[in-house]
C-alpha cells in the first residue's frame, strides 16, 4: 500500500511538473506578442502606426481580416451603426473608396478641393431654396 501511494505522489508531482511547464510557455508566448510592436499600415488611408501583435489581430478579427488605424475603424463602425444595410465588408469597401478619392484630390490639390467643396455647398443651399418655394407656393 506504501507503495501505490508513492508511485501515485510521482504520478502527481510529474503531472504537475508538466503543467508547470505548459503553463509557463503559454505565459511567455502571451507576454512576446504583447511586448514585440510591429509597424502597421492601414488598408484604408495607408497610415502607418506601431502596435503590438495582440492589438493587430484583434483589429483584422473585427474588420475582415484587415488593418485599420483608429480614426478608420470608428469611420467604419459608425457606417455599419447608421444603416443596417451595410455589411462590414459594404462598409470597409465604401470608407477605403473614400480614402482614396480623398488621397487623390484634396492632398494633392487643396484649392481644388476647396472649389469642390464650395460647389457641392451652393448645389445643396440651390435644392434647399427649390424645396422650400416648391413648398410654400399653393396652387387654387
Amino acid at each position: 500500500m506504501e507503495e501505490n501511494q508513492q508511485k501515485l505522489r510521482k504520478a502527481v508531482s510529474d503531472v504537475s511538473q508538466e503543467i508547470g511547464k505548459y503553463y509557463k510557455l503559454e505565459v511567455e508566448r502571451k507576454f512576446d506578442d504583447i511586448e514585440e510592436v510591429e509597424e502597421a499600415e492601414c488598408q484604408c488611408c495607408g497610415m502607418k502606426d506601431e502596435c503590438s501583435r495582440v492589438y493587430m489581430r484583434e483589429i483584422e478579427e473585427d474588420h475582415c481580416g484587415k488593418w485599420l488605424c483608429g480614426l478608420c475603424c470608428e469611420a467604419v463602425k459608425e457606417r455599419v451603426g447608421q444603416n443596417c444595410k451595410f455589411t462590414m465588408q459594404d462598409a470597409l469597401d465604401y470608407h477605403r473608396d473614400f480614402c482614396q478619392e480623398y488621397n487623390s484630390t484634396i492632398r494633392l490639390n487643396p484649392k481644388l478641393s476647396l472649389t469642390l467643396s464650395m460647389r457641392d455647398i451652393a448645389k445643396r443651399s440651390l435644392e434647399k431654396r427649390k424645396f422650400k418655394l416648391s413648398r410654400s407656393i399653393s396652387y387654387p
